[in-house]
């Protein structure tokens, strides 16, 4: 019986920025794999975890040694983007007959370690999400890289522009605050560094295809239906 989500990668394999709509946790089985995405970049090998949160986006490399991979729901919640189980092979076995009884010893076993890597691509990646406006030659200049490269050797490794990986975060943090919030569409527009509402919007429905406000109500029913 092959396994819920089960993945096989071959060495030089290329995965292109991609999205993901639900949320889910990748256990690398054997082999490894760099991962580029919204939470930044990491470097994964076996018995070690990446955890994605709904509509983020990434792309993937298997530059070595390729990778099995098992992809298991991640609905509740986990206390790092990335980290390690003791058993793999337990929760691959158990996948075969229950994966969501998988995901919940995955998620019961996971231990949160840092995997990310730092390079200057990854620290421009984090300057993006802090939240402040800035030009990629100041950026260049104070960090020693040539701003000629910048923009260029940023896709390379995460598969979009940083003016798009600065929008698309700004995006992901809406719709993260979006169940909770209690003002106006406007007021998290303004709370999340858009323009104006038009701009959040049609970021939002660009990677949801839905907007805030039809967001808002889904969450309001699925609680409700949770007896929340």
């Amino acid at each position: 019986m092959t396994l819920a989500g089960l993945t096989r990668h071959r060495r030089d394999d290329h995965m292109d920025r991609h999205r993901h709509l639900t949320p889910y946790a990748a256990l690398v089985l054997s082999g490894g794999y760099v991962e580029a995405g919204d939470q930044g970049r990491y470097s994964v090998q076996a018995g070690q975890v990446l955890v994605h949160a709904p509509y983020e986006a990434h792309q993937n490399s298997f530059p070595r040694t390729g990778a099995v991979v098992l992809n298991l729901p991640a609905e509740g919640r986990f206390a790092g983007a990335s980290g390690t189980v003791a058993d793999p092979d337990a929760i691959a076995a158990l996948a075969e007959k229950d994966p969501f009884a998988a995901s919940q010893m995955l998620q019961e076993t996971f231990v949160p370690v840092d995997l990310s890597v730092s390079d200057w691509p990854d620290l421009l990646a984090i300057a993006l999400c802090a939240g402040q406006d800035f030009s990629l030659e100041t950026w260049a200049e104070a960090t020693g890289v040539a701003p000629a490269t910048v923009s260029r050797g940023f896709r390379r490794v995460y598969g979009t522009t940083p003016q798009r990986y600065r929008l698309e975060h700004r995006t992901l943090r809406a719709l993260r605050l979006l169940p909770a919030w209690r003002g106006t569409v406007a007021d998290l527009a303004a709370e999340t560094g858009f323009s104006d509402q038009a701009h959040l919007t049609r970021s939002v429905v660009s990677l949801t295809g839905a907007t805030p406000g039809r967001l808002r109500i889904k969450y309001v029913q699925a609680s409700a239906a949770h007896g929340g």
